[in-house]
This record gives structure tokens, C-alpha cells and sequence, in this order.
């Protein structure tokens, strides 16, 4: 048995570190702009069919391939900011977002179903189906480079933030967007690029989802649920909350399954609750400083 937990412990982390991927483009969005993506789910399976036909039509690899879907990625982003979003102003802004993301997913779902159909895909590669084993545990490689992945995008993305000019100016647009306009940045272009970021990091997890889980166009359902958990339980805006979050949720879910992996979901969303009722920001939640 303490084998078996163990095991769980790592399957955890590992898996966390995937729900990461997924998660970070999510809470930086809000972040910066105060909307919620609700879009964000199929974005990701998006970004899984554009590995998907990378990997199938022109056999590249599934982690070079991101070169190309991450900036592909980052273009739906920016356009999807421009033309939707960016037009919205006033208080209704943000119960107003969360609609008009919400058309959008059902528009790249639509888009989808017409071009691949309900038929559920799943990415390959040597590394999908191989592990290593260490100190007794099967630690799958796949598994290894995502929560890598996730935490080289988690510090780039922190450095974006802190080491940049274009990070002052974000982080000048989430403390006051009216201040920020004053001293000369362009808001509306700080919004694009970070929207685009922030779907762009999707691509990535997109990737991973694909390759550890079958997928099809309606899989952007339980996956939007899971991220709105894990956002706002790690801080809504927290980059490195919503990575120990991922991991914290996947851990106990992983834990929870050993015994009985029907009640798994049910402990996943129990905890949330649990967690905001001690802590009702989250672990790393913090006041927004907004100008109304």
C-alpha cells in the first residue's frame, strides 16, 4: 500500500504539472484584463489538433511542433481579443466576456465537430508510451518533459512580467487601467499581447492533453471546469499559484483514487471548497487594486 501512495505522489505531481500548462494562460488573463476565458477549455484542444495535424501530416515532432502552434496560438488570441472583446466597456463588461467567450468556444467547438468529427484522437510519439524507472517508481517521460515544460513557462512568464518593459506596462494596466492610460501606455495593445499570451501558453497543454488523453471537440468541457477550480484555488491572477495548485489538486485526486476512483472528482471540488472556505482568496489570492 505505501507503495502504491507513493506512486500516487508522483503520478500527482507529474500530472499537475500538465493542468499547469493549461491553467497559467488562464489566471494570466485574468490577471491583467479581469475577464474569464471561458473559451480557454477548447482552446486547449485547439491547440491538441494543431499538434495533431503537425504530428500526422508532416511527422514533426510533437514538442518542435510548438513552434509553430504556440505562435499560431497567440494569433487566434490577439484576434479573438480584437475582435470580441477589446469593443466591450462599461460595468456589464465582465458578466458581458464571460458570454461572448463563451460563443466563441462554441464557435471553434462547432468548427471542430465539421472538420474531424466526434471520432476522439489521441497524439503519438516514442516518448508518449515510454518510462523510466527510478528508485522503484515508473515515472513516465511524457509525464517528465510537460512538468518541465510547465516550469520553464511558468518562470518565463514571471520574467516577462518582472524583467521587461512590456511587464511594467502590464503590471501598471492591472493596478490602475486609468493611470496606466495617463502615463502614456497603450492599454489596448497590452491587452491583445496578453490575451495572445495567454492563449498561446494553451498550446502547449494542449499538446500535453493530447498526448496523455484522447480528445475530441467536446472535451473542452470537463477541462474548463478543472482549470476554473485550480485558478481559483491557487489566486485568481497567481501564475505560481496556479502551478502549485494543479499540483496540489492532481495529487489528491491521484491519492483518492487508490481507494476509490469514483469518488476522485468529487474529493477534486470538495477540496476547492474546503480550501476557500479557510482561505476564501485562494493560496496566493490577493486584493485586485482597481479603478472603478
Amino acid at each position: 500500500m505505501a507503495r502504491q501512495i507513493y506512486q500516487a505522489i508522483v503520478d500527482g505531481i507529474l500530472v499537475g504539472g500538465v493542468y499547469a500548462l493549461m491553467a497559467v494562460g488562464l489566471t494570466l488573463i485574468f490577471g491583467v484584463l479581469d475577464i474569464i476565458n471561458i473559451a480557454q477549455g477548447v482552446l486547449v484542444i485547439l491547440g491538441a489538433y494543431l499538434s495533431y495535424e503537425l504530428s500526422v501530416r508532416i511527422h514533426l515532432d510533437l514538442f518542435l511542433g510548438l513552434l509553430v502552434t504556440v505562435t499560431a496560438m497567440f494569433v487566434i488570441g490577439v484576434v479573438i481579443q480584437w475582435a470580441f472583446i477589446r469593443r466591450l466597456r462599461g460595468r456589464e463588461r465582465t458578466s458581458m466576456t464571460l458570454l461572448v467567450t463563451y460563443a466563441v468556444a462554441l464557435i471553434i467547438e462547432g468548427v471542430l465537430y465539421e472538420i474531424y468529427g466526434p471520432n476522439p484522437k489521441q497524439l503519438n510519439a516514442s516518448y508518449v508510451q515510454s518510462s523510466v524507472h527510478v528508485l522503484g517508481f515508473y515515472l513516465s517521460y511524457i509525464y517528465l518533459y510537460g512538468f518541465v515544460l510547465a516550469l520553464a513557462l511558468v518562470v518565463a512568464i514571471y520574467a516577462l512580467l518582472y524583467r521587461t518593459r512590456f511587464g511594467r506596462s502590464v503590471r501598471a494596466t492591472m493596478q490602475d487601467e486609468t493611470a496606466a492610460r495617463l502615463i502614456g501606455i497603450d492599454v489596448n495593445r497590452v491587452a491583445a499581447v496578453t490575451f495572445g499570451v495567454g492563449v498561446a501558453v494553451t498550446a502547449a497543454g494542449g499538446m500535453m492533453f493530447g498526448a496523455t488523453n484522447a480528445f475530441n471537440p467536446n472535451s473542452g468541457y470537463d477541462l474548463i471546469s478543472r482549470l476554473l477550480a485550480i485558478i481559483i484555488l491557487g489566486g485568481l491572477g497567481s501564475i505560481g499559484g496556479a502551478l502549485v495548485a494543479s499540483v496540489f489538486m492532481l495529487t489528491l485526486e491521484s491519492l483518492v483514487t487508490i481507494w476509490s476512483p469514483e469518488w476522485a472528482i468529487v474529493v477534486f471540488y470538495a477540496a476547492l471548497v474546503v480550501v476557500l472556505v479557510i482561505r476564501p482568496a485562494g493560496f496566493f489570492g490577493r486584493q485586485p487594486v482597481r479603478a472603478q
